[in-house]
């Protein structure tokens, strides 16, 4: 029995990871097409991908996110995280409150059973914080990753706006030109300059699409070139020229972060010199005269 229960709730764990994965992972624009078609036509009804015992997961997370106590405006930070970080599902709350809570109830179990550690209830209830908390700082960090990659996909990006527009594609169509043509090397900022053309298909003004894709990646330089393009929008300006000066902009700022972090290395490098490097050079420099210096006085005092 004690040797069941360690494999049992591994196999719980993958199983909630394995259903995570397969149902806020973001989907191709194939499926997003689907998923714009199913909404206009009335039938939005979200069924997920998968095998069945995927499907069958899936449900049980979302019936234990049903369960989870939550607020509203813990729903709505949550939900702009989710979709920050690329997933856009329907039921992708639902899930990641069913992960958490899941893991947090398997924590506590592991720590309050014989099966670990000797059972202790303070430990169980600090190993369900640690469990509700984890999965937060994971999608936190999913969500910072992805930002930095449409970070750095931006100056490419605005580059090909600028060949597309000056060539005689209008603003719409050169974002949906650069979408598909940046598919392969930045897939991220190529998912959202997609979901831009299926909003503007499916009625809605440019302006506010093009706001909802600075909320929804939350970053800075995005918000700066919506802005931009609002403006050239409003006045009429050269959308062209916009582009270029925000372009080299962008990648002025870039080559100043980079030489930032190239200037933090030094200080970064402090602590694994001390604490990694050092020591075992005292060792292999000191630790022989130490030896000799040991040997020399014990040699002194048997005298």
């Amino acid at each position: 029995m004690t040797l069941l229960l360690p494999i049992l709730a591994f196999m719980f764990v993958s199983l909630l990871i394995v259903a995570a994965a397969m149902v806020m992972a973001p989907r191709m624009p194939v499926a997003v097409e689907r998923r714009m078609g199913e909404i206009a036509a009335g039938r939005a009804k979200y069924v997920p991908d998968g095998p069945p015992q995927a499907r069958i997961v899936v449900r049980a997370l979302k019936k234990l996110g049903n369960v989870a106590p939550k607020s509203p405006s813990e729903l709505t930070k949550l939900q702009r995280r989710l979709v920050s970080a690329g997933y856009r599902g329907p039921e992708a709350v639902k899930i990641f409150s069913g992960v958490r809570l899941g893991c947090a109830v398997l924590a506590f179990l592991l720590v309050a059973m014989p099966v670990l550690v000797r059972p202790n209830l303070l430990l169980a209830i600090l190993a369900a914080v640690l469990g509700y908390v984890v999965p937060a700082m994971v999608l936190a960090r999913l969500a910072k990753r992805r930002q930095h990659r449409i970070r750095l996909s931006l100056p490419d990006a605005l580059d090909l706006l600028v060949v597309s527009v000056e060539a005689g594609l209008g603003l719409d169509q050169a974002m949906l030109r650069v979408g598909e043509e940046l598919g392969f090397a930045h897939p991220d900022l190529s998912d959202e300059l997609r979901l831009i053309n299926l909003e503007l298909r499916a009625g809605k003004d440019r302006v506010e699409a093009l706001r909802n894709l600075g909320e929804r990646t939350e970053v800075d330089d995005v918000a700066s070139l919506v802005a931009i393009l609002v403006q050239t929008d409003k006045f009429g300006t050269s959308v062209a020229q916009a582009l270029r000066v925000h372009s080299d902009t962008l990648r002025i700022k870039r080559r100043q972060r980079a030489e930032e972090a190239a200037a933090k290395t030094g200080v970064k490098m402090v602590f694994p010199l001390v604490f990694c490097i050092f020591p075992s050079i005292y060792v292999v420099t000191l630790g022989p005269a130490a030896i000799q210096i040991i040997d020399m006085f014990a040699k002194m005092g048997n005298r």
